[in-house]
Order: structure tokens, then sequence, then C-alpha cells
């Protein structure tokens, strides 16, 4: 019987091995439950990230609806954004900007005011010599929740002429932000559609699995 209700061709929390039929988000399944309570995010990702098949499935399965069309250069938002954003423009053989908090940039910068998902007023910068009119850029970030985060970049990028070529994160919530995300430009994500209600719930079945091995341990 699957573990903790789960289907257990979708729990894989091995870093070393992977499944050998490998569908879209088998990786899902390596990502770790919040441990430390409400002042985190409800789950890590970066799990993922250590596995190094799914790290490439991830940034395969991301690109896949991108494939015909012209990136000129990927943005990765400062921080997880960097890890995918990284790797998506490595892959590509394009180049990588990184659209950072504000205060680390030691160069002339644009800025744009922001309020993220924890409902915290924050600022976000890029140089003001990385975008001309009419450069096509795929905007990357780790998550979306609330959307004001992508919704800052993408007015980074506007605001100087940039294009937005398209829009890639593990997961796209169905929040009212998501939606106005999903509904204005092209995107992706990594979620089955058949999955999409537990990251909605901010729960996912496969946490079963990591609790029950916690406590096998």
């Amino acid at each position: 019987m699957p573990v903790g209700g789960c289907n257990s061709s979708r729990v894989h929390l091995d870093l070393y091995e992977a499944p050998e039929k490998r569908t879209h988000g088998w990786y899902l399944s390596l990502m770790a439950p919040n441990e430390k309570g409400a002042n985190y995010a409800w789950l890590d990702p970066s799990r993922l990230y250590c596995h190094p098949q799914a790290l490439h499935d991830c940034i395969e399965d991301l690109l896949q609806p991108f494939k015909n069309d012209q990136i000129d250069i990927v943005a990765g938002i400062d921080a997880m954004g960097f890890i995918l954003g990284a790797g998506i423009a490595a892959h590509l053989g394009k180049g990588f900007l990184a659209i950072r908090k504000a205060g680390h940039l030691c160069v002339k910068t644009y800025s744009q005011p922001y309020v993220d998902y924890s409902g915290k007023e924050k600022n976000m910068e890029i140089r003001t010599d990385a975008i001309k009119p009419g450069l096509r850029i795929l905007l990357v970030d780790q998550w979306i929740e609330t959307g004001g985060t992508m919704r800052a970049a993408i007015k980074l990028v506007e605001d100087q002429g940039g294009i937005v070529a398209g829009i890639a994160t593990i997961c796209i919530e169905d929040s009212d932000g998501g939606k106005w995300v999903r509904e204005n430009y092209k995107c992706s994500d990594c979620v089955p559609e058949d999955m999409r209600s537990q990251f909605n719930g901010h729960f996912l079945e496969s946490f079963h699995a990591f609790h029950n091995q916690q406590n096998n341990n």
C-alpha cells in the first residue's frame, strides 16, 4: 500500500538515484516540508537541486513551452531564482541577468518597489546597462505565490523597453497574482494538473513519506 496515502510512483526521496520511469514532475516529491514553523516557507524546493537528474529534468520541463521561441537572455530573481535561472541560461547557451534585492549592486541601477509573498515591502534592482529595447527576456524565479515579486520584475524589464518572452518557475499558485501572470504572459511551471490542488493547499501528499521516514530513523 502506498505510504501515507501517497501515490508511490510520485514519492521519490533518494538524492542519488532516479526512478526508472521519469514522468513530468516526478522530482517534485524531492522537495522537503517546512520543519521550522510559520516564519518560514511551507516547503523547501532546494532539495530538488541537489539531485542531478531532477535538476536537469526540471529545467527541460520548464523550457518545453519555449523551445521554438526567441530568448535573448535569462533573468533570475534574487535569490532562489538565481539557481534555476543560471541553470536555464547555461542550458540555452544564453547570458544571465541577476535581478537583485536593493542594496547589493555597486553600479547604477533601476529600482522597483514591491510587496513579497510574506507581505514585506521591498525593492529590487537591475543594472542600467543590461536591457536594451526589444531584448527578449525569460524571467525565472523559484516560485510564484502572490505574484508581487514577479510583477515587479516584469515592470523593471518592460520599463526599460525589454520584452518578457516568458516566465518559468517551479510552481505558479492559483492566487489572484498567479492567475494575473498566467493570463498576461506565456508561462511554464512543473506542476501536473492532478497535483495542482496540493500546491494551492500548501501540503503535498509526498510529505507523508518524509514524516514516516523521520519516524523510522
